[in-house]
């Protein structure tokens, strides 16, 4: 994409046709991403053993504090890197995006070594039992201990190629590596290792992923810095200036904070349904994996959204901003309508795709929970869109502040208590509600602190 391209598609472009532009790749490869997490959530469903279940949905809160930290600089400097485009600044651009590269290798470094010192704490104060910890450590220390560095990495140099305007770039890498492992998983569960390392294969499976796409987005990173404002010369890097970095954490530490408090969410929710049993643990992890998909692409309309809302904002061009916020939500609340009914429609089904009621009532029952759970929660997915939407405005803006105080709300005002009030007023049913009731509350304060951002940047314009 050259620059006069980029330029018209933040600038000119009509909105709906720019933000399609940059939201279609992002949502493909989030949901072939998507498929290759629940690939492995499905064949190891196959096997009919819910504690092999339960145990990855356990270290999947590891796993998705990747995330977290990828954001930190991925979407910390992805967005900043944005509004230096719609500035003029191109050579500060350069330097962020270098500085964003390197930090994130080092956080992910971090990471992995203080998760392999704290492995079996944090395990059992995720909610493992004698049944579950073995498939457990032996997931986490593949994909977490050793897996991180790509993983992290990967999804850093995907936020700043998309913020940069190479959506599409950015897409490819991600996809590629759920593809491959999609392939891999089959492989190496039930043709390379012995019965019984299922749990082993699937991890072995998602890091060999992980690595082919970090090296893939690394080339192309590589290969669009000649003319895209991106770097990954360790001495731009150092010439970053105070400013930028404060303006990078401004947005990146509550958007990983965000990512962080989701996180504490699902291990209060693991810790919870824990105590239910296994079986509910299972149930309410596969739960866990499908409401992703309509959050996914959801996901997926607000990072295409993020750089044009940014670039605008950036160069003043409030109409435009104000559009592009308008069509991305109209999308996203459809899609919401469109899964709650087909979730609603289909739960049973598609809770059985993730395991094998052959394998005894056991895992006939583990289905029936996750069924139940699922109609309950699908419930919560346009108020969780308008949560994601008006976070990705706000961090679009630079509005750290906003950002954070709106997770902080969320999370530990809202959902967080509602899950321990209404699992001890109602048990696991009272759980699954929690959801709904929880992101409703927090939609309405996302939607409050958002239209006061927009009413002072107007105000102050004025």
């Amino acid at each position: 994409m050259t620059e006069t391209d980029k330029k018209e598609l933040f600038e000119s472009m009509p909105v709906a046709r720019a933000l399609a532009t940059m939201a279609v790749p992002t949502i493909i490869s989030q949901i072939i991403n998507l498929v290759y997490n629940m690939v492995d959530a499905f064949f190891i469903g196959r096997t009919g053993n819910p504690y092999m279940t339960a145990a990855t949905t356990l270290t999947l809160t590891l796993v998705m504090l990747n995330v977290a930290f990828s954001n930190l600089f991925g979407v910390g400097g992805g967005s900043l890197i944005a509004r230096l485009m719609g500035a003029g600044r191109i050579e500060d651009a350069k330097k962020v995006s270098s500085f964003s590269v390197y930090g994130s290798i080092l956080i992910s470094v971090t990471y992995s070594v203080l998760t392999l010192i704290f492995m079996d704490r944090l395990l059992y104060f995720l909610g493992a039992s004698e049944t579950t910890v073995d498939f457990a450590r032996k997931y986490a220390l593949i994909v977490v201990v050793i897996g991180s560095c790509p993983a992290i990495l990967s999804m850093t140099l995907s936020h700043l190629l998309r913020n940069a305007g190479y959506s599409s770039q950015s897409s490819i890498g991600l996809s590629l590596g759920g593809m491959i492992n999609i392939v891999l998983d089959p492989l190496f569960m039930f043709v390379l290792l012995p019965k019984g390392n299922e749990v082993t294969g699937a991890a072995v499976a998602t890091l060999i992923s992980n690595v082919i796409s970090c090296v893939y987005l690394l080339i192309t990173y590589m290969r669009s810095a000649s003319e895209a404002p991106l770097s990954l010369r360790p001495s731009e890097a150092l010439k970053t200036g105070k400013e930028n970095v404060k303006k990078l954490f401004a947005v990146g530490i509550p958007s990983a904070i965000l990512n962080g408090l989701f996180d504490l969410a699902n291990v209060c929710l693991n810790i919870l349904s824990s105590a239910h049993g296994d079986i509910i643990l299972a149930g309410m992890g596969i739960v866990m994996k499908v409401e992703r998909i309509p959050n996914a692409v959801n996901i997926g309309i607000c990072q295409g959204m993020l750089p044009i809302v940014a670039y605008n904002y950036a160069s003043g061009d409030r109409n435009r901003m104000r559009e592009t916020i308008r069509t991305a939500r109209v999308y996203g609340l459809a899609v919401s309508a469109v899964s709650i009914l087909l979730l609603e429609v289909f739960a049973s089904p598609v809770s059985g795709l993730f395991m094998n009621t052959s394998g005894g009532d056991s895992a006939a029952l583990t289905v029936a929970y996750a069924a139940m759970f699922l109609r309950i929660r699908c419930i919560a997915s346009p108020v969780q869109f308008i949560n994601y939407h008006s976070s990705f405005c706000m961090q679009a803006m630079g509005k750290g502040k906003a950002t954070m105080l709106h997770a902080v709300v969320r999370e530990l005002v809202f959902y967080i208590p509602l899950m321990y009030l209404l699992d001890r007023l109602f048990g696991e049913i009272g759980l699954a509600s929690a959801l709904p009731i929880g992101e409703f509350f927090g939609a309405v304060f996302a939607l409050i602190l958002l239209y006061s951002v927009l009413r002072k940047k107007e105000t102050m314009k004025a």
